[in-house]
């Protein structure tokens, strides 16, 4: 049996000019999971066109493709598809644009898959086996209990900076209007987690220090975490996650966190707007004291990417200055901004249709940096504009040395250039690394401007 596996590239993953190292961070983990569950006969290949050229005239006729959609992505992905149907393979489509528009992705597949495949991809591929597999598989039974190991094998670390990325749990506990993963998850379980035993085991096969969580919410079930912290403890280990403004504020927990080996936390502050917060059902942020989450992660030596997400109704055009000004006094590492964007499926997307609010359906264009719907408090183009300034302004040089001078120590102080500057301020570097397959190289530097605690 010989199977193709493809994650396709977002539309604003490829430039001509740069390719961004956001794009390269992390080889496509969900394929790999879902290849654990093929027979060891079968011959596999996982092709992530963020970082590889694809050629889909390679004279190769796969029995069974794989494809996983985002939205912006979409429309490359039902070309593969097309392509691969065309010559007689048998086509398979799921991820996050396939739960949220099924009837639209099942014009380009044989058989589609809603929510998460840990319960649906065994009993296809037994199905399919036998000739009888079905058209769509909806998955409502949420486990980890029986995941196999990771075809990490499969993987070309070389083309990848945090290759050791890990998840351990799937979804998350909590229910923002404007969250993609919400619909996914959707019909089940919203937020389950692996058995500590087995994270730790899969932990265990990585090697070197440095490790990725790519949980949505590392913190959300307390128990396991602690557990999950206490295991790895004395691992030597370095690694990166993201948790809420509530979870960085629980009692003890951080500071477990921190012994164990973290060293840098994506938190989704959001918006410097409290009545946004209600409007889009983020109560785990209500109430919080921002001042207070980046002071206690800077205590610990944790870094901070913050999270923040423009044009929400209650955004006028000053939002933007203030939430950079914000950041930046507050000495936050990195930031990451978005465009408020109405995903499929989500309560947004319902209740901006249901005003007659949406700009359009292009799904190419719903990737956070464009204006996809109108927005209350100013026009589209003030919030693209503002989005691009945000991102220009918070990445001056001079922001990055004033955020820099809150540090108390000359090593903090060190660490926080190092670190934001590295990520916006040598986009040619990195395309070169990229290009070259040679971007792991730049592993050893990461871990050690994470060393600097």
């Amino acid at each position: 049996m010989r199977v193709k596996m493809f994650l396709p590239a977002l539309t604003e993953a490829i430039s001509p000019l740069f390719r961004p190292i956001k794009y390269s961070l992390f080889p496509p983990l969900g394929l790999a999971t879902l290849a654990g569950y093929l027979p060891a006969s079968a011959q596999v290949s996982i092709h992530d066109e963020h970082v590889q050229r694809l050629d889909l005239d390679d004279g190769e006729v796969p029995d069974l493709v794989v494809v996983q959609v985002y939205i912006t992505s979409a429309r490359r992905a039902y070309e593969i598809a097309d392509h691969y149907r065309a010559l007689g393979s048998y086509v398979v489509l799921g991820g996050l644009h396939v739960t949220s528009l099924p009837e639209e992705a099942a014009q380009h597949g044989d058989t589609i898959f809603l929510g998460p495949g840990e319960d649906t991809w065994p009993v296809f591929l037994r199905d399919w086996a036998q000739g009888v597999a079905k058209a769509r598989y909806v998955s409502v039974n949420r486990s980890l209990a029986s995941l196999p190991p990771i075809r990490r094998d499969l993987i070309q670390r070389e083309r990848y900076l945090v290759p050791n990325s890990i998840v351990v749990s799937r979804g998350c506990p909590h229910h923002c209007d404007f969250c993609y993963k919400d619909a996914f998850f959707e019909g089940g379980k919203s937020f389950y987690t692996q058995t500590v035993d087995a994270a730790l085991a899969e932990i265990d096969r990585l090697p070197g220090r440095h490790l990725y969580f790519l949980d949505d919410h590392l913190f959300g079930n307390r128990r396991f975490a602690e557990a999950l912290f206490a295991g790895m403890r004395g691992s030597n280990r370095l690694w990166q996650a993201a948790a809420t403004v509530d979870a960085v504020l629980a009692p003890g927990l951080l500071e477990q966190a921190v012994a164990a080996g973290l060293r840098s936390l994506f938190v989704g502050f959001e918006t410097v707007n409290a009545p946004n917060l209600a409007e889009q059902r983020k109560r785990q942020n209500v109430g919080r004291d921002y001042a207070a989450v980046v002071r206690r992660l800077h205590d610990n030596g944790v870094m901070v990417n913050g999270s923040f997400v423009f044009g929400m109704d209650g955004d006028g055009p000053d939002v933007f200055d203030r939430t950079v000004d914000w950041a930046i006094g507050a000495g936050i590492e990195t930031a990451t901004f978005h465009i408020m964007t109405p995903y499929p499926g989500t309560a947004l997307f319902d209740r901006i249709a249901a005003q007659n609010r949406l700009l359009h359906r292009d799904w190419e264009r719903y990737d956070t940096r464009q204006v996809v719907f109108e927005p209350r408090g100013m026009a589209p183009s003030q919030l693209e504009a503002g989005y691009w300034r945000a991102y220009k302004d918070f990445y001056r040089w001079g922001s990055i040395w004033r955020g820099a001078s809150s540090k108390p120590t000359t090593r903090g102080r060190l660490r926080h250039m190092a670190y934001s500057a590295g990520w916006k301020k040598f986009e040619p570097m990195w395309n070169a690394l990229i290009r070259g397959r040679q971007v792991l190289r730049a592993l050893p530097l990461l871990e050690s401007v994470l060393s600097m605690k």
